[in-house]
Formats: C-alpha cells, structure tokens, sequence
C-alpha cells in the first residue's frame, strides 16, 4: 500500500491548525487522539500537536481485518516519531457477528478498545479527553444514511460534537471541516498519509454515497455541508428536550426500579414509545426496531388482565411482564 499525498488545491488558501479546530474546543489535558494513520486522523493529530505541543497521545487500533493493517500501524509509528508523540496501539478482534454490519462491529470494538486503553494503559495516565476525527462528510454521510432508513430524532440527529462515555468525555472537533480540507492541510504541511483500500470499494453504502451522490450535491447545493449539519444540529436540539421529557416520565412511571404497566397505560402513545425507548436506551443499552417497538405498545394496549402474559424480542433481549411492571433482559 502506497503512502500518498493529494494534489495541493487550485485556491492555495493556506489552513492554518488554529482554523481546522474550533475555538469551542478546549479539552483537558493530556488529550489522546484516536490516530489511524489516515489523512482525517493525521490532520487531527497535528492539529492538536501544534496546538498543545507535548501534551498529546496518540491511541492506533488495529483491527487486524485486512492485509494492509499492519501497514497502518507502521504508517502510525512513524508519524507519531515525526511529531513526537506517544503512541498506543491496540489489537482488537473486530470480526462481525451473524446479522452484525461490518462497519458497526468495527466500530464498537475501536471505541472499547480506546475506553479500555485510557483506563489501562501507562502512557495514557491522566487522559480524560479523546478527539476523534470524522469530519463534515461523514457527518452527511451519517444524515443520509439515517435518512434512507427512516430513521427518527436520533438518527437524524446524526453525530455529536462532544459526548460522556465510559468516565470519559468524547470530541469531534472536524465536524464543520471537508474531507478535502484536511488533505489540503497536510499537503501544506507536507505530511503524508495512508489511504483505506476499503474506501474505494463502492459494495459498502457509505463509499457509494461519497463516490457517487456528493459530487452530485457539490455541484447542485455547494454549501450542503453546512445546510445538512446544520438540520442534524436542529434534530439534536429537539430531540435534547425529548430526552428530558421521557426522563421525567421514566421516573414517574418506574416501580421498584422497573416501568410500571399501569402508569405507562395512563401516557399518551407517543410519549409511551419515547420512554420505553428512553428506558431501553439507558438502563439497558438497547435500541428497538421500529417494528419491535409497535409491537410492544400494542401488546402494553391490551395488558389489562393479571393472567395477560408478555415477551417480545427488543433489541439485542426480551421485554417481558413480571407481575405489575415490564422488565428487559439480554
């Protein structure tokens, strides 16, 4: 696999990494960077080099997929020498199970493979913050494909700037940045980069969409970036309040810890559905299909009887009626 630079843009406006990151992003410090030797984590990880010398990490994930993962790894090495940089990597098996994406089993793993690394690892002692760098393509990409399924607030709401998980707090600083842009630094700053076989392969929905509908949306709405993340910022927003409304009912309706058949029958359908989403979500890390869900406030209509029985498959388990409230179990 070649390492490979993009030809320099016909503008020559100089990027400077002050511009790539925003001024909103103010991490603590030490911050770890989730680098994969591309040119969206390379741009990333000079950026926040430059910006905060010596108090950046650099955690690699190998996902051990494809013959050119080792040349990942070895791209990373060298990068992270160049630039002094401490770097982490991390084997992870990322295999798909049965009825798995590809892409989503790759991409649990890589964020439990970071969360574990910060945790664990000596070199990152003291990380709070991780920077990731998908960027304003991905996240039209994200909306898209959200799109072309139905999907509601959350999906639409595509992805968040910063989030909490696992004890750490989570950032993507590149969001309002073109894929193009982060090549157009790097040139600038003569650093190379390795290039994913795997983004060339148009039988994954998402490289079709780069390949074949962006240039279509480029030339049509030139300033569809900002439009789209833009309308995934609004769905956030809303569903935000729709968050703090099925977290006030959720605890109005729970009963010894659990959702009580009886007051989830006195809400509306529609908040009935935005709670049980709510508490599938939260307590049990789970998210029903569309299907799934229909199906579990119809059977919730009609459990007006002691001897009314309930399981339904929900998500990655089973909600079931234990006497007088629902229960979840994987």
């Amino acid at each position: 696999m070649a390492v490979s630079q993009t030809p320099k843009p016909a503008n020559n406006a100089v990027l400077a990494h002050l511009d790539l990151l925003p001024t909103s992003f103010q991490p603590e410090l030490p911050l770890a960077v989730a680098f994969s030797g591309g040119a969206d984590s390379t741009a990333l990880l000079l950026a926040c080099v430059k910006q905060w010398p010596g108090h950046v990490r650099a955690v690699h994930i190998h996902h051990g997929l494809q013959a050119a993962a080792d040349d990942f790894s070895s791209q990373c090495q060298t990068v992270c020498e160049q630039l002094k940089v401490p770097l982490v990597i991390c084997k992870v098996n990322a295999k798909h199970e049965l009825g798995q994406s590809p892409e989503d089993a790759a991409r649990r793993a890589r964020y439990s493979a970071l969360s574990e690394a910060v945790h664990t690892h000596p070199s990152l002692q003291g990380v709070k913050h991780i920077a990731v760098a998908q960027h304003a393509d991905d996240q039209v990409e994200t909306l898209l494909l959200a799109l072309s399924r139905g999907a509601g607030l959350p999906g639409l709401a595509s992805m968040p700037s910063q989030w909490a998980r696992d004890g750490l707090q989570w950032h993507r600083p590149l969001l309002k940045r073109a894929g193009s842009e982060l090549r157009e630094f790097l040139v600038q700053e003569k650093m190379s980069w390795i290039e994913d076989p795997s983004n060339q392969n148009e039988q994954f929905t998402r490289n079709r969409i780069r390949a074949q509908l962006l240039p279509v949306l480029e030339r049509t709405f030139p300033q569809f970036r900002d439009t789209f993340t833009r309308s995934a910022s609004h769905a956030a927003e809303a569903q935000e309040v729709l968050d703090e409304v099925a977290a006030a009912d959720l605890t109005g309706v729970l009963e010894s810890g659990a959702p009580s058949i009886k007051a989830l029958q006195g809400l509306s359908l529609a908040r009935q559905s935005l709670v049980l989403r709510h508490w599938l979500k939260v307590q049990h890390q789970t998210t029903p299909s569309t299907v799934q869900l229909s199906e579990l406030l119809s059977q919730l209509s009609v459990c007006t009887t002691r001897g009314h029985q309930l399981h339904l498959k929900v998500g990655r388990g089973y909600v079931r009626r234990e006497g007088a409230v629902l229960v979840w179990t994987p």
